[in-house]
């Protein structure tokens, strides 16, 4: 009897062994967009405050709904102030947290942002009753090192809503302070906008320390509630 001769993809099949090989759905899995991978963290100086962000796992409801935002609030009060670490702005979006916080050092921010994660985990498995990992890979951290750096973060963590509205209604948003944010303790708005800031609630946030986040970046000129920042990612 002669041989049957095989196609190519029949002869791919026929040696595929092990986790290689031609085969339907071989090959490495599709990487999640969002993930942080094990990069090594930069150095930080004390002086050098940082944006950073908190992702949550695709099966998360959204974090934007009032009782959450309370719950969180309240667990941020007792963590903002930890010594070599503060939180000192945020804001809630869907499905990830943005902060401005403050570290001594490398350590310091690794260790301040365990126990933000910690919080931030425990508060949506309470609200939301459920149960399991939270925390969708490593936080996301940029460094700022000037003050037009500084200032641009500040706009974008606290006016993070108007960015994602004006980007699904393709149109400028109301102008108001997002209540899921530290908007309402900030006193860096514009005194020229016509409507004063609200203050609506007690502080869940630590007071800046560093120059860059107390003062500096006051030269690059107030905020006003009415910008909408741009989509550059942090």
């Amino acid at each position: 009897m002669r041989p049957k001769q095989l196609t190519l993809d029949d002869h791919q099949r026929r040696i595929a062994k092990g986790p290689g090989g031609y085969r339907p759905g071989a090959g490495r899995p599709a990487r999640r967009k969002g993930i942080v991978h094990h990069v090594r963290r930069p150095q930080v100086k004390s002086g050098c405050p940082a944006h950073v962000t908190l992702r949550v796992r695709e099966d998360v409801p959204s974090l934007r709904t009032r009782s959450f935002v309370r719950e969180f609030q309240h667990s941020l009060a007792d963590a903002c102030e930890q010594g070599a670490f503060r939180v000192v702005h945020y804001s809630i979006q869907r499905n990830h947290v943005h902060m401005i916080v403050e570290a001594s050092g490398k350590q310091a921010l690794a260790s301040g942002m365990k126990s933000i994660g910690a919080r931030l985990a425990r508060a949506v498995n309470r609200i939301f009753e459920r149960s399991g990992p939270v925390v969708d890979g490593r936080y996301n951290v940029r460094l700022l090192k000037s003050p037009r750096e500084v200032r641009n973060a500040l706009a974008y963590v606290l006016l993070n809503v108007r960015k994602h509205w004006a980007q699904r209604h393709h149109g400028a948003p109301p102008v108001r302070i997002d209540e899921a944010s530290s908007g309402h303790s900030f006193e860096g708005w514009k005194q020229n906008t016509g409507r004063a800031v609200k203050r609506l609630r007690a502080r869940e946030v630590s007071n800046a320390k560093t120059w860059l986040l107390r003062t500096g970046w006051r030269r690059c000129g107030l905020i006003d509630p009415s910008e909408i920042p741009g989509a550059a990612r942090f």
